[in-house]
């Protein structure tokens, strides 16, 4: 089950962080209102706040946390962009699931 609260909390920290990037994107890119800065801060800080609330060392938790990242942005992608991820794209994800999955449930003594 800790697992599970674990993948979680990644999932929700990918779209916290994906949001709080696509915003300023939205007013730089595609000339959307300037306010959209002060929901991406937001959205960042709660970003870097969700990250503190892994029990373990943060170094790991960033490296696992980033094939979560990379699974979630392709995900956005697809579902946000409205672009259909091709296979690499899928394969690639998949094997930062692995990677993901490789760290986190690697046995430790600490």
């Amino acid at each position: 089950m800790p697992e599970l609260k674990t993948l979680g909390l990644f999932i929700v920290t990918a779209l916290a962080e994906i949001v709080g990037c696509y915003l300023p994107y939205l007013w730089l890119r595609e000339g959307k209102t300037i306010w959209l800065l002060l929901p991406a801060a937001l959205s960042l800080a709660l970003f870097a706040w969700l990250l503190t609330l892994h029990p373990t060392a943060s170094g790991r938790v960033y490296a696992a946390y980033g094939g979560v990242y990379i699974f979630m942005a392709v995900l956005w992608l697809w579902l946000v962009d409205g672009i259909r991820p091709t296979t690499w794209d899928m394969v690639g994800s998949a094997v930062a699931l692995l990677g993901m999955a490789i760290i986190m449930s690697a046995p430790r003594s600490v």
